[in-house]
């Protein structure tokens, strides 16, 4: 939990207690069905729960904002910026029911009234966000053929509605199709940690 007051100290009491739960909460569920590396678990703040909240360093959502998950495997980067932003709606995905459980569980043992789960395939979600938000693999022109049917028109937001994924590594063969319209952000701008020296936080606009 340090590692998060050092980055976000004005958490309300309530957040701080839900951020604390998920280490027992993770921990105790990732014993039956692994949805963290067994060798990682020890790290679910560093590499899962603050890497999630690099979001929070592009965009503060405002509220009533509308945010789809997609490939949310045990629910990041969706559960820990729902605890940020209790008063947005964040609607988890993932095609692999084990995950959604586990996800599910979690979000329910700590009271997240902002959130709704489901499990399926991105095609078959029909409902429209202001923001899709992701931590899988998928390259990004992928994620943006998947959701572009999902990004609402109307703006709320101070970036226009668009797509928010966490990426590592060289990012230049694959922004290249954005490079005028999309923003990329150094987690290592915003974090010390060693974890975060490649870690990016990359934003395209949706063309709605």
């Amino acid at each position: 939990m340090d590692i998060l007051l050092k980055y976000f100290p004005h958490l309300s009491n309530i957040q701080r207690e839900q951020f604390e739960a998920l280490d027992s909460l993770y921990t105790d569920w990732n014993a039956k069905i692994n949805v963290i590396s067994r060798k990682d678990i020890q790290n679910l703040y560093e590499h899962h729960v603050l890497h999630s909240l690099g979001i929070a360093k592009m965009i503060s959502f405002k509220p009533g904002t509308r945010i789809m998950d997609l490939g949310t495997g045990g629910g990041f980067p969706g559960i820990p910026l729902a605890i940020l932003f209790p008063e947005c709606r964040f609607h988890l995905v993932d095609s692999i029911g084990k995950k959604i459980l586990v996800a599910t569980a979690v979000a329910q043992s700590i009271g997240l009234q902002n959130i709704t789960f489901a499990h399926s395939r991105a095609e078959e979600v029909k409902e429209k966000f202001d923001f899709v938000v992701s931590r899988a693999t998928m390259p990004l022109a992928d994620l943006m053929r998947l959701i572009r049917n999902n990004i609402a028109r109307e703006q709320r937001n101070a970036l226009p509605n668009g797509l928010i994924c966490l990426k590592g590594g060289e990012l230049e063969h694959e922004i290249l199709p954005y490079r005028r319209i999309a923003m990329v952000q150094c987690l290592s701008d915003d974090f010390t940690e060693e974890y975060f020296k490649t870690k990016k936080v990359v934003y395209v606009p949706a063309k709605v």
